[in-house]
């Protein structure tokens, strides 16, 4: 076996340097304008960065000069390699994050009307996305190395889950994220994507092994499973172990480098045990919670500063940069499956809404929010696609299903506020008061600022 130096597989010529900086560069501005453009119009700035990247894409770029597009994005061979691993590095910031901000838990008080939602807005339209292609033939949608299994996975995820991130960033910018409708809400969306989160190992996993065995179906859930409980038993234990230990320093004093180091090592781990990188990510912003209140704090300021200003912008207009309208557009299967997908997420919302509240508008409501698939349904989305269990059609059809998606729900509780309606009404129970959050006066510059007097970042 011939032996290649290191320093060989990743030099780079300064002409090279300079093209893929070039790119970064066209990339980190057109998502931070985009993304500032779309906040000020009150819908969600990851829908803008996404725009950033379509408009430098072989969409907008690539249909006006496609020479242009070129140049700056295929000058060289490793420059898609070296922009995979920028986004790469972006989803899982993205869903290390998201397991610092889950709240799996559901107060006691909540229960009655919360559990019987979970699992009519999680199973059954998971099942129904199981069921789907004994309707639908799926398989010209299929990638390369997807199997049965896999796609059928991916079908289920993509009409059961929901958008922590966004329907987060809704409820801030309306002032109602302290309601109790917000609380059910976002802890229901918890629960949901923690499990969808270890089927996208499943399906991930299935689709390395080309055509499952019986064996495989079986055990590959079994050990996202075991995975699963395995971390979330030792992992914990071992962060606080540290604060006990000669690496205490680095916890207390240098808590943002432990948390990445906590991170990456769970990255490596579950993609050696065979997990997708990402369901690591989030075990490891899970158990990073388990540290005491305020060294949590502190690295959730630091670590999603630094993500915030470069790595997730640029992920996200990557996800804008792959996508190919004009091309890889399916009308017809686009709107039949965003259809389907609205209907099934509101049909199992509804049933068990109603059930659980006996209150027609409060369960369109709570549709209306779980219906959201944002940042989660993209990230779906890329890793069916760089795993090549979709083709191209279908994962544009899932990015624009999460755009639309969350648009809707956006405008959809702009709307409800403005008539002064209540969001949540439970039968036998006070209705639940929709009193807004204070907003402090924004700083010289313009940017918001928290109760504390502090310059809040944007998300």
């Amino acid at each position: 076996m011939t032996h290649i130096p290191l320093a060989a597989t990743i030099s780079l010529s300064e002409h090279e340097l300079t093209r893929f900086f070039v790119a970064v560069v066209a990339l980190m501005a057109c998502a931070h304008v985009m993304g500032s453009l779309f906040a000020r119009l009150k819908m969600p700035r990851v829908i803008g960065e996404i725009a950033g990247g379509l408009l430098l894409g072989p969409t907008v770029l690539g249909a006006m000069s496609p020479s242009a597009q070129a140049w700056v994005f295929d000058a060289f061979p490793e420059e898609g390699k070296l922009l995979a691993m920028m986004s790469s590095f972006g989803v899982v910031l993205l869903m290390f994050f998201s397991g610092m901000e889950t709240r799996a838990r559901f107060a006691r008080a909540d229960r009655k009307v919360a559990v019987p939602i979970l699992i009519g807005a999680t199973a059954l339209p998971f099942l129904a996305g199981l069921a789907a292609p004994l309707v639908f033939d799926f398989s010209p949608y299929m990638g390369a190395r997807g199997n049965e299994a896999s796609l059928v996975i991916v079908i289920g995820i993509a009409v059961a889950i929901t958008s922590i991130p966004v329907i987060s960033k809704i409820f801030i910018d309306l002032g109602i994220m302290n309601t109790r409708f917000a609380r059910i809400v976002l802890t229901i969306a918890t629960v949901e994507d923690i499990a969808l989160w270890g089927l996208v190992g499943v399906a991930t996993a299935l689709a390395e092994s080309g055509s499952p065995s019986v064996t495989e179906l079986v055990l590959t859930p079994v050990l996202t499973v075991a995975f699963f409980a395995a971390v979330m038993w030792t992992l914990p234990r071992l962060l606080r172990a540290a604060l006990h230990s000669p690496a205490r320093g680095l916890v207390e004093h240098r808590p943002a480098r432990f948390a990445l180091l906590a991170c990456f090592a769970m990255v490596a781990l579950a993609s050696l045990a065979g997990v997708n990188l990402i369901f690591g990510a989030l075990l490891a912003g899970m158990a990073i919670c388990k540290l005491p209140e305020p060294i949590v704090e502190t690295i959730r300021t630091k670590v999603k500063a630094f993500a915030l200003v470069f790595f997730t912008p640029v992920y996200f207009a990557i996800v804008g940069l792959k996508l190919d309208l004009g091309h890889h557009f399916d009308p017809a299967f686009f709107f039949g499956f965003l259809a389907f997908c609205t209907v099934m997420k509101t049909a199992g919302t509804f049933a068990a809404g109603w059930y659980a509240t006996r209150d027609r508008r409060s369960t369109i409501n709570l549709a209306a929010a779980l219906n959201a698939r944002g940042g989660p349904g993209i990230v779906l989305a890329t890793v069916a696609f760089d795993a090549q269990i979709i083709d191209e059609r279908f994962f544009v059809t899932l990015v624009l299903v999460a755009v639309v998606t969350s648009l809707a729900a956006g405008a959809w509780f702009r709307y409800v506020l403005a008539r002064g309606w209540e969001l949540l009404v439970v039968r036998g129970e006070a209705p639940d008061p929709v009193v807004a959050d204070p907003v402090p006066a924004p700083d010289s510059t313009g940017a918001p600022r928290t109760p504390g007097g502090q310059v809040k970042e944007p998300v």
